[in-house]
Formats: structure tokens, sequence, C-alpha cells
């Protein structure tokens, strides 16, 4: 298979509206391939078609131990029929070289999607797992949402941008969450220790890309 070029922020494919796989076929089944080679290649987690400019409702994912097996999960035409909670999650992307920030997510999510072979599953994910986090920031990429747009911070993730010369925050594209960010400052207020725990964390692995 092939390794393709991730396209970067700045590109406006990242923004369109992906269209819908009308059939599994063998050219569709070849570039499923080239995604996961790619993600694979860029030590990735996940990979949306829109950033390897094709858009078609595709994304994998692979949460699995680096150290063990591959464990590929391939979604097409996917679907998110349930969400509930609320948390805070430090995310970057492949599109972004180097830069992270802090973003609301939903803490449970149930998708419904195809995988490579056109049969049809269920994944559910909850408790605000990895695999909860990759499935809608890869579900976002497919209606030309960013991870940025849900940030927490718009400053913060501004100076993050600038910091690696890419484009600033598009503030028409911003995601408004209230309840969302109710709910994680709430948590956050109950929960004083393990936040502390989790900004240290943040510091530690900002620290670790100077």
């Amino acid at each position: 298979m092939s390794i393709l070029k991730i396209i970067e922020y700045g590109n406006p494919i990242l923004r369109e509206k992906s269209k819908e796989v009308t059939k599994i076929s063998k050219k569709i089944k070849n570039l499923i391939m080239d995604m996961l080679d790619t993600m694979y290649h860029a030590n990735g987690v996940g990979l949306a078609a829109p950033q390897v400019g094709e858009n078609l409702r595709i994304f994998v994912i692979d949460v699995s131990d680096p150290s063990g097996p591959i464990d590929p999960l391939v979604f097409v035409n996917p679907k998110i029929i349930k969400k509930s909670g609320a948390i805070s999650s430090y995310e970057g992307c492949l599109s972004f070289p180097k830069a992270y920030t802090t973003v609301r997510r939903y803490a449970n999510v149930m998708v419904k999607a195809l995988d490579i072979n056109g049969r049809p599953f269920i994944k559910e994910a909850r408790d605000g797992e990895l695999l909860a986090r990759a499935i809608q920031h890869e579900f976002d990429h497919l209606d030309g949402k960013l991870f940025i747009d849900h940030c927490r911070n718009r400053f913060v993730a501004d100076n993050v941008l600038k910091k690696y010369n890419l484009a600033p925050i598009e503030v028409d594209k911003l995601i408004d969450e209230p309840e969302l960010e109710e709910e994680i400052v709430a948590w956050e207020k109950a929960h004083p220790k393990e936040f502390e725990e989790q900004q240290k964390e943040i510091e530690e692995l900002e620290s670790k890309k100077e």
C-alpha cells in the first residue's frame, strides 16, 4: 500500500463536508488500507479521509498499545447515535503538527457504521476513554469540523497555533458548548486532586515538546 500526504490546517478541504460512500469498491478498500498505512507511519491513533484529500465519510482508528499487536477499526458512513457526559480532552491532530490544546468532548459515545467489507456494526466507547475521544475527533473531520473548534480557551489555542506557525482560530467556526463546559467545570471543582494531576500531565507533555 501507499503512504499518503496528510493535509495540514489551512487547506480548505478540511472545512468541506464529506460525501457518503455509495459502494465499498476495490478503490475504496485500497484507500482505507492506504489510510491505515499512513496513520501508522505518522504514529497517529486516527485518520479521516479528508485529511488525505478525499472528502468521503471514512475514518480509521487504532487505540491499541503501540507495543502490542495492531487493532485497526474502520468506519464507513458512520453515524453517532448516542452521546452523553462531558470531559476535558487534551488533543492534537495529524493535520496540526505538534499543536495540542484542551477541548470539550462527550464522555460516552455510540456509533454505527460499515466496516471495510460493508458489514454494519455498532461500537460503544465510555468514560472518556481514548476511543471515545478519537471517534468524536475523526467524526468531526467528516463534517468539516476540527478539534480546535471545541477549544476551551480560544486564546490559549491561538498561542499554540502561533507557536507552530499555523493559522489562527477561525472564530466563526468555534462551537458553543455551554452545557458541556458547565459539566466539565463542575467535575473539576468536585475533584480538585484529579484535576491538578491532569494539569501536571499536560504541563509535562508540553515540556517534552520544547
